[in-house]
């Protein structure tokens, strides 16, 4: 096994291979030497839509199965209750829809880089309030409507200027293992947690334990579809296909549980803002993408995911259907 770097994403193409210069003109020359990079924003507009709807419907389902069980909301779902799901047809729906969402997701990377079509997920969370709205026939307030302007303000800030200023550096065995090591340590913290004191769990508890799991999960699939592109297959990437098993089902759980006790557009916010956050946050503080990115992005960064991260809050505190 040797050391070679490896680089999160790459496609054994010269035109993904660039780092992302600081120089906007360098940065746009690129942008406009590669037309397909905007075959991306579609795909991703409409894996957005579908996470929406999924969630909806996935909402929906959960909603069914905890009206019909004696089990109270907040204390975890049981097994027989997630076996129910499989029978309720709006959770199915739901999952079939979220299945189309990553498969629209995977498809807009596989045409632009990341930092273009990621900020776009956010939408997401604006089609879910507007269709929960309807739906719920519950009318988001002006708390609610801010907290969600928090969210998506923040995250497009945060990546916008990360797209300017981050370096796009490889991932080396040793980086890998540490973040292994970090995803260790979280899944066992939220494991404890969840087992000591599931009974005082609200939403925001699964929605931010969700957010972080699939930060991580992103994070270790560009790593582990880099791998196997460069037929660098062995023990430790098996380890991260294990873990990143692992910490999809944990969060997919966390996902379920948020449903049972909170509305589905605070999922949406977990999952659109504190995920990609995570993710990036990795880049920067593991694998060192911001390392020559000026003293006033470092700044714009903490403001923006605190802005983004407080509008999480806000919106579980504030959201009618929900109360922190």
């Amino acid at each position: 096994m040797g050391s070679t770097a490896i680089r999160p994403g790459y496609r054994g193409h010269a035109r993904y291979s660039h780092r992302v210069n600081p120089d906007l003109n360098d940065i746009t020359q690129e942008i406009a030497s590669d037309p397909a990079a905007f075959i991306g924003i579609p795909l991703a507009l409409v894996g957005a839509v579908f996470l929406s709807l999924g969630a909806q419907f996935q909402h929906r389902g959960v909603g069914k199965v905890e009206a019909r069980t004696d089990s109270s909301v907040g204390k975890g779902m049981s097994g027989k209750q997630l076996a129910l799901l499989l029978a309720r047809p709006s959770w199915v729906i739901g999952t079939l829809m979220l299945g189309l969402a990553i498969l629209f997701q995977l498809g807009s990377l596989s045409f632009a880089p990341i930092i273009v079509v990621q900020p776009l997920g956010a939408i997401a969370l604006v089609i879910t309030a507007v269709v929960n709205s309807r739906v719920a026939k519950v009318k988001v307030n002006r708390q609610s409507v801010i907290a969600i302007i928090m969210c998506v303000g923040g995250v497009f800030l945060f990546v916008f200027v990360a797209a300017f200023t981050a370096v796009d550096k490889p991932v080396t065995e040793q980086n890998l293992i540490t973040i292994l090591i970090i995803l260790a340590v979280v899944l066992a913290a939220f494991g404890l947690a969840f087992t000591f004191l599931r009974k005082r769990m609200r939403a925001i508890f699964y929605v931010l334990g969700a957010g972080v799991l699939y930060g991580f999960v992103a994070t270790l699939a560009k790593v582990v579809i880099g791998r196997l592109q460069q037929g660098d297959f062995e023990w430790l990437t098996l380890t991260c296909v294990i873990a990143l098993l692992a910490a999809t089902a944990l969060g997919a759980y966390f996902v379920q549980n948020a449903y049972a006790s909170g509305p589905p557009d605070l999922v949406i916010a977990g999952l659109t803002v504190i995920d990609p956050l995570v993710a990036v946050a990795i880049g920067i503080i593991v694998l060192g993408e911001a390392s020559q990115a000026p003293p006033w992005a470092i700044v714009v960064y903490i403001i923006a995911g605190v802005i983004a991260i407080w509008g999480v809050f806000r919106l579980a505190k504030y959201h009618p259907q929900t109360q922190l």
